[in-house]
């Protein structure tokens, strides 16, 4: 009986290796060919990694915001911890839905993801709402992409 125990314990070990070699040869093999260490930057040119990116990239090149921000200053959270637990979960749901091919198109932003760009908006912009018209539109439950969609990049 003893036999069998250790036998069972030896097999139950070299199946966990090798599926924790599995897991982490196809996650490095994948962060290496898909680029995600391009992420860990603030470079714009890691969101062109993807091809469904290449619009927003073009545009916000062109934009007045090209000169001031880059795509982490405004649809990433400030706090660093956040900031690099929103960009893993952003990039693993990404990746996933790339690869499996489960992505809408045109892509939408999360509701998560839509409340960190509104509060980048007001961070450089907050002194705006003073005016009437900025004040009254978010009294009534608009959001700054709604008249501003295409200021920062198309959409």
């Amino acid at each position: 009986m003893k036999g069998y125990a250790l036998k069972s314990t030896v097999a139950l070990v070299v199946i966990l290796c090798a599926l924790v070699g599995l897991i982490v040869g196809l996650g490095s093999y994948t962060f290496i060919y898909g680029k995600g260490y391009a992420y860990l930057k603030d470079d714009p040119k890691a969101c062109v990694n993807c091809h469904i990116m290449r619009d927003q990239y073009d545009s916000w090149t062109k934009s007045s915001h090209h000169a001031v921000t880059t795509c982490n200053s405004c649809h990433s959270p400030e706090n660093i911890y956040m900031k690099y637990f929103n960009k893993a979960e952003n990039g693993f749901n990404h990746g996933w839905k790339f690869t499996t091919g489960l992505y809408k198109d045109p892509i939408r932003i999360r509701a998560h993801n839509f409340d960190i760009a509104m509060k980048s908006c007001l961070k450089c912009h907050g002194q705006l709402l003073n005016s009437v018209t900025h004040e009254k539109s978010l009294q009534e439950g608009r959001s700054c992409v709604q008249c501003h969609r295409d200021v920062g990049h198309s959409h």
